[in-house]
Formats: C-alpha cells, structure tokens, sequence
C-alpha cells in the first residue's frame, strides 16, 4: 500500500533518501489504537508507542496514515519488532524518539512539517528525532535478535510471579452467566485483532471451513468489526469494549463484558450509555483467555484462534509484565484448541466428497446435452447399436 496523495512529501537532492520533507495535518494520540479511528488519508500520526507493535502498524497504515512521528522507540531492542518496518516498507515516512515533549508541542489538527528528523509547527523545530527507513529498521531487528536471551529471561521471571495469582484459571470452573448462544458441540472461532488476523479470516472463508462447519463466530474487542468487515456478523463480542465500533455493538450480538475478580467492569459504562443490554464474567487475564474460558465451559467441540497471541514475539509484542494468564489458559484449552493457519491449509487442499459428487454430475449432465443437441454424434450412435 503506497501512502496516500493528500499529504506532501518532497525529496530534497542534496539530502539522503532518509531525509524527505513531508507536511500534513497532526493527529495526536498516546493509545494507536484509538488514535486510527481519528486518522484521514494524508494525516501525520503523532503518537508515544515503544515497540510499535504490527497490529497498530497495520491500522496505521490502513488509515491512510502519510507519516507517523514516534515520541518513543518504534524498536527499542528488547526483542526483534517488526512492526514499523511495515510502515517504512509501504512507503511511510517515520521519525523515531523525538522525546515526550513532542505529545505536548503538536496540537491535534495542527499543520506539521518533517524534515529529516526534525519537527516543525509554523516554522519552527519543536522536536527532533530519528528518521528510520527500512535498512536501518532491519539492522536494530538484526540486533535484537542478538541480544532477545536477556529480554526471554525477564519475560519467563514475570511469568512465574503471576502464575500464583491466576493459578485459579487453570484450576477453577469460570462462573458464566446464562448466555443464549449455544457452543455445545460446535466449533468456536474466535477472533482477536492480532497478527495477520486479516490474511486468517480470509483463508478461511475462501477455503470451504465457514460454510462447512458454521462456526459460532466471537469477537474479541476490535475482532468483532473484524469479522464485519468480511461480512460475518458475530454472534458474541467479548471484551472491555474499548475498541469496538458502535456497530458492531449493535449488530445482535450478545455482548459479554469482561470484569475484574473485585467486580469492576469498565466497558459496562459505554454499554449503558448505549442502552444496550450485556452480561458480566468477572475474572483476571485478557479478555482473550475469557473468550476462550468461556467456549471451553460452554462444551465447544473445536476452538479456532485468528489473531491470537501464539508466538513469543506475539506475547513480548502485548508488553504485559508477564503473560501468565495466556499460558494458564492454554494449558487447560489446549486439546481443543488450533490456530486458524492450520486450520485454513487443511481446508484449502482437502476435496470433498461432496464436491467431487458435483463434480462428476456436471460433467455427465454435460454429455447428455452434447449428445442431445449434435446431430452426427447421434447418428454415429445408432450405426453403432444397429451393428449388434
């Protein structure tokens, strides 16, 4: 995807191909996530996101986002980050540590100019940072990948401290509420806006696993306009609902707030104010291992992950101090449960009986027309039977 034509960006000879002058206007935000629903073609994203992970890379470029300046580092070297190389790969001009005094010096709306690492309102530099391109991306991931050891201990060290507190999800029957969907003996897909989440849900659908198996559809906060984008209308949304479109929340879905163990449940407020009706599970961990809990209890035959946290850098990526919960969760789920790349393959290169039944119909269906409609083969034909 090449960045959008309503912005300005001019390359100046005498300067490096990293030091291009780009001009828009300034969409300012510490959450990426929020930030993209405020974000226009040509807009130049403002944001203080260490570790820009490729989920908000992905709908940052999906925005239409020109360039984006990164108040922290986009790769701080802790683990080998790839997603502001999608930026930089897809044309997008991308300035790096310019310090947390730039959330406060670019008002949003603001007309802002780039040049090189510099940051200019009205003229005047008002920060500076690093530009990055696509070389110098890949060489920071080339060294974290070097020293990723240090980052892996610290991640397992955090882990083992929470696993005494969330030891309960593993161990304890989750408290459900009545939900009308039924999960009894079907499978659940369950989908959360994470890494080629997109690429997963389209592989499905165009392989045969939607309209074989009908899958009760869940989405995960953001998941659920996922699966509206693809035309699938989810049957639960589960999360703390601050990254749901209205939309979806009023798509019929049955709406499932995930609360804290004390009771309190943020996203009920939104829904409330919504004068939509929802019910409540109150448990630790993310709204992800909740959905999944949920199916498990729920008697679901087959959990079917897109989007989920399934790889060390998935979980490094979420930047939770420790991701106890995630392990907990699989550990208990885990005869059930595939991820949807696995799922899609076995799909694509399967033929169904079905469909090879079809196949060999049309094409006796084929040769009775032929042979209704051409004179000579019929002619031929009766020469042959007359023979007998």
């Amino acid at each position: 995807m090449s960045p959008p034509a309503t912005g300005r960006t001019r390359r100046r000879r005498s300067h490096p191909a990293a030091l291009v002058e780009v001009e828009g206007p300034a969409r300012v935000g510490r959450r990426t996530k929020e930030l993209v629903n405020r974000i226009e073609a040509g807009d130049v994203a403002v944001i203080d996101h260490e570790d820009l992970d490729p989920v908000a890379a992905e709908s940052l470029l999906k925005a239409g986002v020109h360039a984006v300046v990164n108040a922290a580092a986009s790769v701080s070297g802790r683990y080998p980050n790839r997603g502001p190389l999608i930026l930089t790969s897809a044309g997008v001009v991308l300035v790096d540590r310019a310090g947390p005094e730039v959330m406060d010096a670019v008002a949003d709306g603001q007309s802002v100019t780039l040049e090189g690492g510099d940051v200019r309102v009205d003229g005047q530099v008002v920060a500076r940072g690093v530009p990055q391109t696509s070389a110098t991306l890949t060489a920071a991931i080339q060294d974290a990948r070097q020293t990723m050891g240090a980052e892996l201990a610290r991640f397992a060290e955090n882990t083992l401290g929470y696993i005494q507190s969330e030891s309960h999800l593993l161990l304890d029957e989750l408290e459900i509420p009545d939900i009308r969907t039924d999960l009894a003996g079907r499978h659940a897909l369950i989908v959360v806006r994470g890494s080629d989440f997109r690429d997963d849900l389209e592989m499905l659908r165009r392989g045969g696993y939607m309209q074989e198996m009908q899958p009760v559809l869940i989405g995960v906060d953001g998941g659920a306009d996922a699966l509206l984008e693809m035309g699938l209308t989810p049957d639960l949304i589960i999360g703390d609902f601050d990254s749901v479109s209205e939309t979806a929340l009023r798509s019929g879905a049955e709406l499932v707030v995930h609360a804290y163990r004390d009771g309190r449940a943020p996203g009920a407020a939104r829904l409330e104010d919504l004068g939509l009706e929802y019910l409540t599970i109150g448990s630790e961990g993310t709204s992800e291992d909740i959905a999944m809990l949920l199916a498990w209890e729920r008697g679901a035959e087959l959990i079917v992950a897109v989007g989920t946290h399934s790889s060390m850098a998935d979980f490094l990526d979420k930047g939770r101090a420790g991701m106890a919960s995630t392990f907990l969760v699989r550990l208990k789920v885990g005869p059930i449960l595939v991820d949807a790349k696995g799922v899609s393959r076995l799909y694509r290169h399967q033929v169904r009986k079905r469909d090879l039944g079809l196949l060999v119909a049309a094409a006796l269906i084929t040769i009775v027309i032929i042979f209704l409609v051409s004179e000579p083969l019929r002619v031929i034909i009766r020469g042959y039977l007359l023979t007998f």
